[in-house]
């Protein structure tokens, strides 16, 4: 790796390395050991996930045109002068026809959209108040797998009660 600027610049600069992959910046990933997020593998034990994964495109450029639509015609041609004259004089047309109609009593007057001022799109949202009493759910170090399990298990047991099927117990254990 070949540094990119002096070292005086380096030294107050958020760029560290150039990255082999293209990137530039400092490293702001985790490493395993900051990571705190854990999966259970089973038998009510965890390990901690897997570090980030490299992605498939890294150091590539993506072209515009798969990330956004691109024109059809060519811009400022005349088919697309016609489209958006005849789509303007439709609606003003279809706008005169509403306000006649209310001018002679047959129907109501059409409702001017009301556009939201600067302040009104400005305004931060609100956040949802979490409940005082709200607890999150304990992690059980169950799988997936092993969670169905018992809720299958479970679900065997209530409905053979239901019909009356009289079987011992180790029968519904969901760790035969």
């Amino acid at each position: 790796m070949t540094e990119a600027y002096d070292a005086e610049v380096m030294g107050r600069s958020q760029i560290r390395t150039i990255v082999p992959g293209g990137k530039i910046g400092a490293e702001r990933k985790k490493t395993p050991a900051e990571m705190r997020r854990k999966k259970a593998i089973g038998g009510g034990k965890f390990v901690t996930i897997e570090p980030y994964k490299k992605r498939k495109d890294v150091g590539q450029q993506r072209q515009t045109s798969t990330r956004q639509s691109q024109p059809e015609k060519e811009r400022g041609s005349a088919e697309v002068k016609q489209s958006y004259a005849d789509k303007v004089k439709a609606e003003r047309r279809a706008a005169a026809q509403a306000r006649i109609a209310a001018k002679k009593g047959k129907a109501p007057a059409p409702e001017k959209k009301k556009t939201p001022t600067a302040s009104e799109l400005l305004a931060k949202k609100k956040k949802a108040e979490v409940s005082p009493t709200y607890k999150p759910q304990k992690a059980t170090g169950y799988s997936r797998d092993e969670r169905r399990k018992i809720k299958r298990a479970g679900q065997r047991l209530v409905r053979d009660i239901q019909k009356g099927v009289n079987k011992p117990a180790s029968h519904y254990d969901p760790n035969k």
